[in-house]
Formats: structure tokens, C-alpha cells, sequence
């Protein structure tokens, strides 16, 4: 009796045949639009303009000066409170809750 339950619970989770159809057709779709967008990249009629290569090249070179900058600033301002502070740089840090880029594993990109 208890399989016959289990049986029935069963048959009735899963897709009836109209259901199964309909989501046959949705991947159908998704697959063709995927197909034709892998197509296009392929084609290479999205790639990247040299114009706009060097403008992201760019974009990416200031921001990475502006984080040493900011980082070094922050150092700076640091160790200055460190001289005057009784307790330890970790303590400090976790004081006033600071994360460093160290914390997490980042380091500041190569130039």
C-alpha cells in the first residue's frame, strides 16, 4: 500500500506530455538563439573596435592609479595614527573596521 502511495505522489511531480512538449519547444528556441548569437561572436562582427579597446585600456590604467593613490593615502594616514596608538596595526584595523585588500586576497593590478 505504501508503494502504491509512493507511486502515485511520483506520477503526479512529474510533467504531464503537454508540459514536457512545451518545454521541449522553449529549449528548442533558447538553443537556436544561442546557436545564432554563438554564430555572430564567431563572425566576429561584435568584436571590439581598437578605439574602444584602448578606451576600456585606459579607463582600467586610471582607475588602477587612483586605487595605489587612494591605498597609499590610507597607509600613510594609518601608520601616522599608529605611532601615537598603543595597540597593535591588526587591532587597530579591527577597531575601527578597516578591510584591507590583503583581507581578501586582492592585489592592486601590475602597471
Amino acid at each position: 500500500m505504501n508503494y502504491a502511495h509512493s507511486e502515485l505522489a511520483s506520477l503526479k511531480s512529474s510533467m504531464t506530455s503537454e508540459e514536457a512538449k512545451a518545454q521541449l519547444q522553449a529549449l528548442g528556441e533558447e538553443c537556436l538563439e544561442k546557436e545564432a548569437r554563438l554564430k555572430k561572436i564567431k563572425s566576429g562582427k561584435d568584436s571590439v573596435t581598437p578605439e574602444e579597446s584602448r578606451k576600456i585600456h585606459n579607463t582600467h590604467t586610471d582607475a588602477t592609479k587612483a586605487w595605489r593613490k587612494r591605498k597609499r593615502m590610507s597607509n600613510d594616514i594609518l601608520n601616522s595614527i599608529l605611532e601615537g596608538y598603543p595597540k597593535s596595526k591588526k587591532e587597530l584595523y579591527e577597531e575601527i573596521g578597516i578591510e584591507t585588500d590583503e583581507d581578501y586576497g586582492i592585489t592592486v593590478p601590475s602597471r
